[in-house]
């Protein structure tokens, strides 16, 4: 049981950064940003490349991946989103399911990334350490510290930076936030690149655990970070972090104690018990949202 716990808060702990970019978008801009998941395959094969070909550290992979997952969130803000920034909701959100299906079939081009499975290079090799009660690999303690520092970077940024005072308040009101001299446009494109960050993050994190990737990889891991953040409350970022970390422990523990069949039929599952219940998510509504 132990153990599963620990396995379940690994693959919750890259799910709750994933849905850190969909609650963050929803939170500025109220788009369900289906493009998300796409982002994060996108910071996985980024990472590959980094290391397979051209042999980079782990210091300067990081940075780098998350560098190229961030413009491109820039640039899919920039070039698909904002020119439809007044038009319908609906408009905005058939253009996100585009976005997704571009990134997913342009990409699995043979020339580029290819539709085939890869198998990603793990600089380093597994070990394991025996605590007695439970089981802790490096690789799940490289998830743990990795993501724990992200959010807590995350939380300075959004609570003590005007950057991040600037998106609170555009998740309140982006009328009022706009005639009080806020940036808007310059805010949501912000939020976008630390989403996309946190996306291609997890990505590599994701790669490191399961070492096998693939161009249409984001699809379910993304659905799944989608239910998460509705799961804690969409556009609320501990509901995010609770909900990703909730749906890691429930897949690993249907996996492991009932069927690994059932795990993806379980999670959607929860997502009709929360439409049915708690549309809301686990936290409601929150004046400190994002």
């Amino acid at each position: 049981m132990l153990q599963q716990s620990i396995n379940g808060l690994q693959l919750g702990a890259v799910y709750a950064l994933i849905a850190l970019g969909y609650t963050m978008v929803y939170g500025v801009l109220r788009l369900i940003n289906f493009a998300h998941g796409d982002i994060f395959m996108f910071g996985a094969f980024t990472a590959y490349y980094l290391i397979s070909k051209w042999d980079l550290t782990l210091y300067l992979v990081f940075p780098l991946t998350m560098a190229v997952t961030a413009l491109l969130g820039f640039l899919i803000e920039k070039l698909a989103y904002r020119p439809l920034r007044s038009a319908p909701k609906i408009s905005l959100l058939i253009t996100a399911v585009g976005v997704s299906l571009f990134l997913e079939y342009f990409l699995s081009l043979n020339k580029l990334f290819t539709p085939n499975y890869i198998g990603f290079p793990r600089p380093f090799e597994v070990v394991g350490y025996d605590l007695g009660l439970f089981m802790v690999t490096n690789i799940q303690l490289i998830i743990f510290l990795v993501t724990a520092l992200s959010l807590f970077l995350l939380y300075l940024l959004i609570y003590y930076t005007q950057y991040g005072r600037a998106m609170r308040a555009l998740s309140y009101d982006r009328e009022a936030a706009s005639l009080m001299g806020i940036p808007v446009d310059g805010i949501i494109s912000f939020t976008f690149i630390v989403g996309a960050a946190l996306a291609g993050l997890g990505g590599i994190l994701y790669a490191f655990a399961y070492p096998q990737i693939n161009v249409f990889m984001g699809i379910m891991p993304g659905i799944k970070s989608f239910i998460a953040a509705v799961l804690g409350g969409i556009g609320i970022i501990h509901g995010a972090v609770l909900g990703g970390l909730i749906i890691g422990l429930s897949e690993v523990f249907v996996s492991a104690f009932l069927s690994s069949t059932l795990r993806d039929g379980v999670i959607f599952f929860i997502l009709f018990l929360v439409l049915l219940l708690k549309p809301s998510g686990i936290f409601g509504k929150r004046i400190d949202k994002v």
